[in-house]
């Protein structure tokens, strides 16, 4: 869920945090760090949140009766 309340607080995440290469951020708090970091400064930003994708739905198990009207 992109707005829940109990979200993991990671640099990732920080609106005072900014991507660099591979896994490090640039924190203008902190200064470098990992992307996995935390601090007290830490405030949610909905927006740098990939969510995840759903799984395709398997409809393999029905047959093209179920389908018909």
């Amino acid at each position: 869920m992109l707005f829940r309340k109990n979200v993991a607080k990671f640099c990732a995440y920080c609106v005072h945090a900014g991507k660099t290469a591979g896994d490090q951020m640039i924190c203008s708090k902190c200064g470098f760090v990992s992307s996995d970091h935390n601090c007290f400064r830490f405030r949610y930003d909905p927006l740098k949140r990939t969510p995840s994708r759903l799984n395709a739905k398997d409809f393999s198990k029905f047959d093209d009766a179920d389908f018909s009207l």
